[in-house]
């Protein structure tokens, strides 16, 4: 969410800095960088991403003997049910959504945590990353720089600043 709405106004910014120049559109200098790919292959976003995922391990681990007890308990009443007085399938039954019940609140607990952990750790990374772009772009003289995921149909590679930006941002990064 905060990535889309940072590429958008990045984007629009972009778009109102090359209509204002359409005058001079012949000295125009533009750029395009991938967001994603320079989240992933940078420094802190690559430490990011180990934290995010041993997070997720743990929690899955977590839920593991839950989901087998759940998985057992279902067997159960399909191997026993015919066996079962009306009472006996009415409270495994029972017992059965209480369980589902309880390990779904649980994993949309996880989901939340996970969603709020993947924020937390990318918010740094998207504040520098806004900072070194502007940066990179006033000191090679680039009129915009668009992400590409932000509508770009076209663009030849040469454009493409994603790399430099990952090693400007690993640098940024390394100095907080």
């Amino acid at each position: 969410m905060i990535v889309k709405k940072w590429l958008f106004a990045v984007t629009l910014l972009s778009a109102l800095c090359v209509l204002g120049a359409g005058q001079v559109l012949a000295e125009t200098k533009i750029a395009v960088m991938n967001v994603q790919r320079i989240i992933t292959q940078c420094d802190s976003g690559k430490q990011a991403k180990v934290r995010f995922e041993a997070r997720m391990k743990d929690l899955q681990g977590k839920f593991k003997g839950e989901q087998d007890a759940l998985v057992a308990l279902q067997k159960e009443i399909e191997k026993k049910s015919s066996a079962w007085s009306e009472e006996k399938k009415t409270e495994k039954a029972r017992e059965l959504q209480k369980l589902r019940r309880e390990l779904q609140t649980k994993t949309e607990d996880a989901n939340f945590e996970l969603k709020q952990l993947q924020e937390k750790e990318l918010q740094p990374i998207l504040k520098a990353l806004e900072g070194v772009v502007t940066d990179y772009g006033k000191k090679k003289g680039y009129t915009a720089i668009f992400d590409i995921k932000g509508g770009v149909i076209y663009f030849d590679k040469a454009i493409d600043v994603s790399e430099a930006i990952v090693k400007e941002l690993n640098a940024a990064m390394a100095k907080k």
